[in-house]
């Protein structure tokens, strides 16, 4: 039997449509347990009245998951978001198959759907395009929650579960995990997934605040999560993103808690960072170019792979990838989001006085 884990917090609106296809599974005996943190709508008694168990959890997606976790009895677990939806009814039973087959020469082996973003615009094509290309692969920070993880009941438990000491980014902790005791899969098929947080708050304006988000916490630097505003909202609370506190929170931390020497160190360990992720830049054109090349074809990506990374592991280079990381960052688009929010609040104040 397969455990659907599912994560929740007032999903009311999003979590019947997930729940419906899950009825439409064919071929896996299916269980699906419901981790709630505590909604105020009508999320418990929906998944409920769908043939949900609901299990009653602390806030936080970590201690929701593994709290339903210890309720499942499943030999396998998939933990899923509440907004994903699943449209191929035998989806689940093919994944569960290619994870089986796998686990015959790998047992310590989990597995993750690719992506497919549900969109009410056709805006920002290109940049979905290059966002769902990424959840094919399974490169260092690529695999997330959205995903979907599936992996047997053992394996789990030898990995501890979910890390609920910090209310974010538990699928990163989890998937690194992983990726050191074992080996990720990309399993057949794929899931589709709302892109209304991106919709919300602005695509470039929360790819920004996700790219300092990966960024500190590559660090080690749990403070900026624990001290920023509104870094991980729930999706009732979404709106229009500003990202102007979230770099004056970082001036504070550079002046206030690292000063000049730890600044420095901190932006080495950041340049280390961004070359470890070079290949994203690669990849990107290999995505820009698919309509000549091809979908599956990355030849930018393997020239990377094969030509550039054993070049890019000079201590000096860490250096300048981080100054140039603090320049663009500090230097450029801290003061073009105070400057464009300032101004856009005094408008938005102007039309409420005139």
């Amino acid at each position: 039997m397969l455990t659907v884990v599912i994560p929740t917090l007032n999903e009311a609106e999003t979590l019947p449509l997930l729940l419906a296809d899950l009825n439409q599974q064919a071929g896996v005996s299916l269980e699906i347990v419901v981790g709630d943190g505590g909604s105020t709508d009508s999320t418990c008694s929906l998944a409920a009245s769908l043939g949900a168990k609901v299990v009653n959890a602390e806030r936080g997606r970590g201690a929701q998951m593994n709290t339903a976790a210890q309720q499942a009895g499943g030999e396998y677990f998939l933990f899923l978001h509440a907004d994903c939806r699943l449209s191929d009814p035998g989806l689940l039973a093919k994944a569960l198959n290619a994870l089986q087959q796998a686990e015959r020469a790998q047992p310590s082996i989990a597995g993750h759907l690719r992506l497919r973003f549900l969109r009410t615009t056709q805006r920002n094509r290109l940049a979905y395009r290059y966002l769902e290309g990424k959840t094919a692969l399974n490169r260092v920070n690529t695999t997330n929650g959205d995903q979907g993880m599936l992996l047997s009941r053992h394996f789990f438990a030898r990995l501890g579960g979910f890390d609920p000491s910090l209310p974010f980014l538990e699928d990163q902790r989890i998937a690194a995990k992983i990726r050191a005791q074992g080996q990720w899969i990309t399993l057949p098929g794929c899931l589709t997934t709302s892109a209304r947080r991106f919709e919300s708050e602005g695509f470039h304006r929360r790819y920004l605040l996700m790219a300092m988000m990966m960024g500190f916490y590559s660090l080690g630097e749990t403070s900026f999560f624990l001290r920023a505003p509104g870094v991980y909202r729930v999706q009732r609370e979404t709106g229009r993103l500003l990202l102007s506190p979230f770099f004056a929170l970082v001036w504070r931390m550079i002046r206030e808690d690292w000063g000049f020497a730890g600044s420095v160190r901190a932006f080495l360990r950041l340049g280390r960072y961004l070359l470890d992720n070079c290949w994203q830049v690669f990849f990107f054109l290999d995505v820009c170019m698919q309509p000549l090349l091809g979908v599956n074809r990355s030849p930018l990506l393997a020239a990377y792979d094969r030509f550039i990374a054993p070049c890019l592991r000079w201590r000096l280079l860490n250096g300048l990838a981080g100054l140039l990381c603090f320049a663009w960052f500090m230097g450029a688009l801290a003061p073009f989001f105070w400057l464009s929010e300032t101004l856009a609040a005094a408008n938005k104040g102007a039309r409420i006085t005139t």
